[in-house]
């Protein structure tokens, strides 16, 4: 048990501060005094800092994803082999992961602001991680897309779906840049409006008119860099 509330400790160190200060700007000591335990202990734990961070997503992701698939499963189950609607099939990737960006208790709402920080300055590394850690998720919900909308391109919905990735870790991330520019006060802790807002926001944009494109300038967008 005090091996298990040790580790606990580091990863929740870890994680905070991972948030707050990015992830090259963050030292093992840092996180280790945080967490009150020596340095030791993160070696004995996971060997590494690089390891540290995929620790640090993978005990959030993994539950996070296993929620989504076990939803769409269900939908497509209850569909009985009928295309689902557009939003159904976003209310249950986006909707599970607002839920836990709305978890100020548990540290989801950490988390999912990590996942919102990450997503717009990736490393190299962290997008190798996550981009693996996803792909399964992200061929099922894609799957289920195109046969939601048949007139719609299966390349324009990864494009659409990697846009609202970058739609939903922006507003997970906080409103600071909203407030630079508008003098209106916002308020990003109301979990219910935040969510009904983006929900509009995102099922507008998956329904929106095909571009016109220019031959040649289509190309595949790289997915799995976020929640």
């Amino acid at each position: 048990m005090a091996e298990i509330d040790t580790r606990l400790r580091i990863l929740d160190a870890a994680e905070l501060l991972f948030t707050e200060q990015g992830f090259e700007a963050t030292t093992l000591r840092q996180i280790t005094g945080a967490a009150e335990v020596n340095l030791a202990a993160v070696n004995y734990h996971f060997g590494s800092k690089e390891e540290l961070i995929r620790e640090v997503f993978r005990r959030r992701l993994t539950w996070l994803n296993q929620q989504r698939l076990q939803e769409l499963d269900r939908l497509e189950t209850e569909a009985a082999g009928k295309p689902l609607k557009p939003s159904q099939i976003l209310e249950v990737f986006f909707g599970v992961a607002l839920k836990m960006a709305a978890d100020t208790k548990g540290g989801g709402r950490n988390f999912m602001r990590l996942l919102g920080h990450t997503y717009s300055k990736p490393s190299e590394f962290v997008r190798g991680f996550l981009a693996e850690e996803y792909a399964a998720v992200i061929a099922r919900f894609r799957s289920a897309l195109i046969k939601a909308l048949p007139g719609v391109p299966g390349e324009e919905i990864l494009w659409r779906f990697h846009f609202m990735l970058g739609a939903m870790s922006y507003a997970i991330s906080g409103t600071d840049a909203l407030h630079m520019v508008s003098e209106d006060a916002l308020d990003d802790g109301d979990a219910e409006a935040l969510y009904a807002r983006l929900m509009s926001f995102m099922i507008g944009g998956l329904r929106a008119p095909l571009p016109t494109l220019r031959t040649g300038s289509a190309k595949k967008p790289r997915i799995g860099k976020a929640a």
